[in-house]
């Protein structure tokens, strides 16, 4: 099968979150099974750079507003995956973020510069496709940003490839003015609630949501909690009317990234056999950080946006008392200004139990899920979740809560489940700070307990968390289509 990807970002061109690890891996996993995979992706100054053997594929005229644009072909510099990116300078070369200018706000014309992302994908999965020797059977687009594509494709008037659209966070909508209806090239009369209108906005998700031949969510249990008011955001009705058509994958990672016994970033490597190895991680890690050297103070880890979404304002609530206890505590991340300046806060009570870095290094993030002993992730919601995997590739048992990719990807260690060898980590219920609080008691009395507790790291270890499964599954819905 020809599959055209659109998506906004991809790693390791450009990434701002998750999206980009899987736009990064899904393509290549799906190629290595012998699909036919180009990617579609905005021409960003940081891709250009990265983009590796460019030439000239094509250029498009007239796009509404935009004006001609020019499609540049090239590989992923890892995976050697095609790539065709958009050229148009005075929509994608911009000081900033894919999404945000350099001050943090979005951009005005965000409308404009994905809804051209959309139409282009559009024009190139048409069977009067310009690009006329690579025409594809499936165009596979990604949460909102590429939401527009089946409008476009829908109102072209001409045979397309089938549709499906990857929603990889649904609280992410790319709502916008009425008005850009008109400008972006679409019929005014798609304008209503069973098309492009969406509360008195033109949404881009839920365009994407109507008109999609099918849908896939990034992992089973998100598939069903989206068509529920607690995590559909207004679109419940609309998946629950599609809910046939919705298919929940679970993500995988690159274990060729993530894997402890091959680290360029580790100090020192180890694997399941030689987890005694991961002590000099962690003395490394403690150094490194300013806390204090101690080989049987309880690490926990945290690599993640501080934000209310990742449920970080529950950890920050008992990680006081959990430092008072004698745990020490890593904290890599940037988000909410509130819940920073909490865990800087912290860190300057105790200095030599709580490290807190803001910002991003990939360096330390991988640092951080080798040498901590557990990783925490309390997330309200989490469509998937890539840490909690890095976390069982890495022997760092993860406290999730049981929601989404979670869920589905993390068993709790409870009696039954450490004498049957399935135990992988440490599941609460409830966002709340007290049951927080007692799943990682739970995670400590284990850690105290050190069979118990390599059984624990080498059940994670020998999980399948790479993308084999689901690059198949892929694949069954792409043939489902066709």
């Amino acid at each position: 099968m020809r599959i055209l990807f659109v998506t906004s970002e991809a790693h390791p061109l450009i990434k701002t979150g998750g999206l980009a690890d899987v736009s990064g891996s899904l393509p290549a996993a799906l190629r290595n099974i012998g699909e036919d995979v180009r990617i579609l992706i905005p021409g960003y100054r940081q891709v250009l750079d990265k983009l590796r053997n460019p030439r000239v594929l094509l250029k498009l005229k007239w796009l509404p507003i935009v004006g001609d644009v020019t499609i540049m072909g090239g590989e992923m510099p890892d995976t050697g995956v095609p790539v065709m990116a958009i050229v148009c300078p005075h929509l994608y070369e911009r000081d900033g973020g894919p999404y945000l200018d350099p001050r943090g706000y979005e951009w005005l014309d965000n409308p404009l510069r994905f809804g051209s992302l959309s139409r282009v994908a559009a024009i190139l999965s048409s069977k009067a496709s310009p690009l006329s020797n690579w025409i594809p059977d499936i165009v596979h687009f990604n949460d909102w940003q590429g939401g527009l594509t089946p409008a476009f494709m829908r109102f072209s008037g001409a045979p397309c490839a089938k549709s499906v659209l990857g929603i990889h966070n649904l609280a992410f909508q790319g709502n916008c003015a009425e008005e850009w209806v008109e400008k972006l090239g679409l019929p005014y009369e798609a304008y209503h609630i069973h098309g492009l209108e969406y509360y008195g906005q033109l949404s881009f998700l839920k365009a994407g949501v109507f008109y999609a031949d099918s849908i896939t969510t990034v992992s089973p249990t998100y598939a069903r909690e989206i068509q529920t008011p607690e995590f559909g955001f207004g679109m419940q009705g609309l998946l629950s009317d599609r809910s046939s058509h919705i298919h929940g994958i679970l993500n995988g990672i690159d274990t060729n990234e993530w894997n402890p016994a091959t680290d360029p970033h580790l100090p020192e490597h180890y694997d399941a056999d030689t987890l005694q190895k991961k002590g000099l991680v962690k003395r490394a890690l403690q150094e490194h950080l300013g806390l204090t050297v101690d080989p049987d103070a309880p690490l926990l880890g945290v690599v993640s946006r501080l934000t209310h979404q990742k449920g970080l304002d529950l950890f920050l609530e008992c990680a006081g008392s959990l430092a008072e206890e004698g745990c020490q505590i890593a904290i890599l991340g940037s988000g909410d200004p509130s819940m920073q300046q909490g865990f800087v806060s912290l860190a300057k009570a105790y200095p030599k139990q709580v490290s807190v870095t803001i910002g991003y290094n990939e360096a330390i993030s991988h640092q951080i899920m080798a040498g901590a002993d557990i990783f925490i992730m309390p997330s309200r919601f989490e469509p998937c979740g890539l840490n909690q995997m890095y976390g069982l590739r890495y022997g760092t048992p993860p406290v999730v809560r049981r929601t989404g990719g979670l869920a589905d990807s993390v068993c709790d260690s409870n009696a039954e489940s450490i004498a049957d060898g399935t135990a992988t980590g440490f599941v609460f219920d409830t966002a709340d700070t007290w049951q927080l609080h007692v799943a990682i008691q739970r995670a400590l009395a284990c850690y105290r307990d050190k069979e118990t507790w390599k059984k624990i790291q080498r059940n994670g270890m020998a999980q399948d968390v790479g993308w084999d499964h689901s690059a198949d599954a892929y694949r069954e819905v792409y043939k489902s289509l066709l």
